[in-house]
């Protein structure tokens, strides 16, 4: 017995009778499983201790080998990969996060701007839990290149540059009509979160592995949010791309 299922036209007459919602669903959900496998495997190496060569390797990388306490690079570029790691920090994600859900809530967007403040607010709680399950210390090869206060595993200025960037680049491209516009916007995004834990490596404040953990569960967060504004579109409990809640005269805009 042949399994037709497993035949690419089989699979195709499939998708081309889904609707584009449920494509998009279908690429959403196999994004976040990845992301999830990529924790959960991450976190199971570094559990068993199997993770310790791999993160001393990629912290040497970038450093003196002369110099332990020395980052690649001339001065600026130090400096510079500090204000990239502030990105990922709280003080500067809760003002964007502050600012973008004030501004939905003028513009009339009040399910929208509660939708995002949710979803911020319970990325924080899953990145400290995280933490505190975990309770793996800093690392202890190099110096660090700032202060710390909390755990390691896993970044949480990863994690959260990624709950926040991949959000808000996902809410901005959908008011975007041009698909090069939303690739853009969403390039941004990646390119935000990446540099940010790219940044906590090279100051020494994380392991590589905090950093692969971080990306990894921030982004499973923000596409799981993001699927579930699209029911909630879809569905109608949130207000859909250019669609004002209410008008400043009390009357539905649609």
């Amino acid at each position: 017995m042949r399994f037709d299922f497993l035949n690419w036209t089989f699979v195709r007459g499939l998708l081309d009778r889904a609707s584009k919602f449920e494509r998009g669903l279908v690429v959403a959900l196999a994004l976040a499983a990845s992301a999830l496998y990529v924790f959960i495997k991450t976190a199971s190496e570094v559990f068993e201790g199997e993770a310790h060569e791999f993160d001393t390797k990629v912290l040497m990388l970038f450093r003196n080998p002369l110099d332990l306490s020395d980052p690649l690079g001339p001065r600026w570029f130090e400096e510079a990969m500090r204000d990239f790691t502030a990105l990922g920090g709280t003080a500067v994600l809760g003002t964007i996060t502050l600012f973008v859900v004030t501004f939905l809530m003028i513009s009339g967007k009040k399910r929208t701007a509660l939708l995002v403040a949710v979803s911020i607010i319970g990325g924080v709680i899953i990145s400290n839990a995280l933490k505190w399950g975990f309770d793996r210390p800093r690392p202890d090869l190099v110096p660090h290149g700032m202060e710390v206060y909390t755990l390691s595993f896993p970044s949480s200025h990863a994690m959260m540059a990624a709950v926040v960037y991949l959000t808000l680049g996902a809410l901005l491209s959908r008011t975007q009509s041009s698909p090069r516009m939303r690739i853009f916007l969403l390039s941004c995004a990646v390119v935000l979160t990446m540099v940010v834990g790219i940044s906590r490596v090279y100051l020494g404040v994380h392991w590589p592995t905090d950093v692969i953990a971080g990306w990894a569960v921030g982004a499973c967060w923000a596409l799981g949010c993001w699927m579930t504004a699209l029911w909630m579109q879809r569905e109608g409990p949130i207000e859909k791309p250019g669609e004002t809640d209410v008008s400043p005269m009390g009357s539905k805009l649609r």
